[in-house]
């Protein structure tokens, strides 16, 4: 049975721009912490994969000495743990406020694939609450109900790290020659091959110059017909690259993706 295993933030919904980054400034803020990210410094921020893993970034012996934080590792851990548990509170109130757009296509081509019998997916270094909040927008609550979630710190290594990918691929016991991955990074298309998976690109906010060369296929979007996605004039997708000539016009259909599936079996 073929598989479609999403990555959740910037592939379902554009969610580091308008929830994480605001979060983590909310959350700075509350705690009385000496930092604002700017969209610039976020631009960064991004290619670590995991909050709590960008927050510790933050702890130079100067910061921790400005903010007044214990020098105790153990203690900073504690400290690192009580914002990130506050910034996904926020965020989730966030996504809750439903102000933030699925990326369009996500919902009609999981519901093709879902009618076709394909096993759904999400695969994430968020939040479990996070990636089933977002999911929940991206694709309505009845056909969210059919995805597998795999979130969080249930994995010892973030993307780039394949883990999140090999748990998905042996807890629902994936043939990994028929399942792709939507992916929006460099970091999560790197996971998703050293997963022995095949990887379609969607680019976000922050990635659209990243290196995709590995990628099956790369597209602003998904795309939408008018219509049928968040915006009812609907959404005309750039390809940016098609290596093995799925030609999947200005809305990726789950036809290109069987026939990448079909045609490149090399290529995962």
């Amino acid at each position: 049975m073929p598989a479609l295993v999403f990555d959740c933030d910037g592939v379902l919904a554009d969610t580091e721009r308008y929830g994480h980054l605001p979060a983590f400034n909310r959350t700075f803020e509350e705690f009385g912490l000496p930092v604002r990210w700017s969209d610039a410094d976020y631009a960064e921020k991004v290619k670590v994969g995991g909050g709590k893993e960008r927050m510790r970034k933050l702890l130079t012996p100067s910061f921790v000495a400005e903010a007044g934080l214990p020098a105790d590792p153990r203690l900073l851990d504690e400290e690192v743990a009580r914002w990130h548990r506050r910034k996904t509170e926020i965020y989730v109130e966030i996504i809750a406020a439903g102000t933030i757009p699925p990326r369009p296509g996500v919902r009609r081509i999981a519901a093709e694939a879902d009618a076709a019998g394909w096993t759904l997916a999400v695969a994430s270094t968020s939040a479990e609450r996070s990636v089933r909040g977002v999911l929940n927008l991206a694709v309505g609550p009845e056909l969210a109900t059919r995805f597998s979630v795999f979130a969080g710190d249930i994995v010892p290594r973030k993307k780039p790290a394949p883990d999140i990918y090999d748990l998905a691929v042996a807890r629902l016991g994936l043939d990994t020659t028929a399942t792709l991955v939507i992916e929006d990074s460099r970091n999560g298309l790197r996971a998703a091959r050293d997963a022995g998976l095949g990887c379609v690109v969607t680019t976000s906010a922050y990635t659209a110059e990243e290196d995709f060369t590995e990628a099956l296929l790369v597209m602003s979007s998904l795309g939408d017909p008018p219509g049928q996605g968040p915006d009812p004039a609907g959404t005309a997708a750039d390809v940016l690259s098609d290596p093995f000539g799925a030609e999947p016009g200005p809305y990726v259909r789950l036809a290109a993706l069987e026939f990448l599936l079909a045609a490149v079996p090399g290529a995962h």
